[in-house]
């Protein structure tokens, strides 16, 4: 197979070469975007790197790393890579880690693969407390809009994909900046891919990050609840009609009329002064806990239906068959 390694470059002069220099002899081609870098990357990267494998792509407008590694995998489909591998370039992950993606891809047991720097307590125990509790909260909220509920570190951005896989997500529609690597998990669950966890440590350089949480939080919520609607609307209303939208049906009518009708009389308690009756209290507690029971049966749905099958193998066998229908054509 043909490997290739995506690298954003953003102000990676200080440790890009070290990068480069540590990924296999197993990678074919080494794409270098300089996404409209300040200090000149791409410029950098070719006065001081020698690997005959690297390819130095410019942008002529900041993108943000969801652009850069966007146009990396437009390339890499163009040359007929087979596997994509994104690694950044400020030394935070190691390009020695690389077989470790590529392999689950490889056997066929896996279409999409990504790092997960909670695997290890040795690695959690190195990670600052806050940083700890921000990643546990946003692995939550991913698992939910995403429906990859057996993964962990959903922002982790060392990642590999099967180029089959990638051509069947919209490329030029996705995330360009933050919040690629989530759009990413969001998109692959759309097309039924599987997505496995690989165990690697938490490394801090010494570049700042340029991230506000306090700017960036608000959005990222957002668009969270954007997709959550999407993936329950395509997955239990669009293309099928499941046992988990049953559940999900009544569980939300069954809640929201022990609600309406519980508060309704609980107003009117207090207004008049007077206690609500057993019949009225049963009839709002009733619907409640059916509901909170019905949605208890989706959630535990949605989590047993979590892609298993990969499609990379699918989709090469029908890529296959294609050729073998058109050679035969033609002769």
């Amino acid at each position: 197979m043909k490997i290739s390694v995506a690298i954003p470059c953003y102000k990676v002069t200080q440790h890009v070469i070290e990068v480069i220099e540590k990924i296999p002899d197993c990678v074919t081609t080494i794409y270098a975007v300089d996404d409209c870098c300040p200090d000149g990357s791409g410029n950098w990267i070719l006065q001081n790197c020698k690997d005959p494998r690297v390819r130095v792509l410019f942008h002529t407008k900041n993108q943000g790393v969801g652009g850069a590694v966007s146009t990396a995998y437009g390339q890499a489909i163009k040359d007929g890579m087979d596997i994509v591998v994104k690694i950044d370039g400020d030394g935070q992950m190691n390009p020695k880690l690389l077989p470790l993606f590529v392999t689950p891809i490889i056997q066929g047991r896996a279409d999409y693969t990504k790092g997960n720097r909670f695997f290890r307590l040795e690695s959690v125990q190195s990670m600052p407390k806050i940083r700890i509790f921000g990643n546990a909260a946003l692995s939550f909220i991913t698992k939910i809009s995403c429906g990859y509920w057996n993964i962990m570190d959903p922002s982790n951005g060392y990642t590999a994909i099967h180029t089959s896989v990638l051509r069947e997500l919209p490329i030029s529609k996705l995330e360009k900046r933050y919040f690629f690597e989530t759009d990413m998990l969001f998109r692959l669950n759309t097309i039924r891919a599987v997505v496995k966890d690989i165990p690697m440590d938490a490394v801090y350089a010494d570049e700042e990050s340029n991230l506000k949480i306090n700017k960036i939080l608000p959005e990222f919520l957002k668009k969270h609840a954007i997709r959550i609607g999407k993936r329950y609307f395509y997955n239990y209303l669009l293309r099928d009609f499941n046992a988990g939208t049953i559940y999900s049906i009544f569980g939300v009518l069954f809640l929201s009329f022990g609600i309406i009708f519980g508060g309704i009389h609980w107003i009117s308690s207090l207004l008049d002064n007077l206690p609500a009756s057993s019949g009225t209290v049963m009839l709002a507690a009733l619907p409640v806990i059916i509901g909170i029971q019905f949605l208890i049966a989706f959630l535990h749905h949605d989590i047993s239906s979590t892609p298993q099958e990969p499609l990379s193998g699918l989709l090469m066998d029908a890529c296959t068959l294609k050729d073998f229908r058109k050679d035969r054509s033609s002769s």
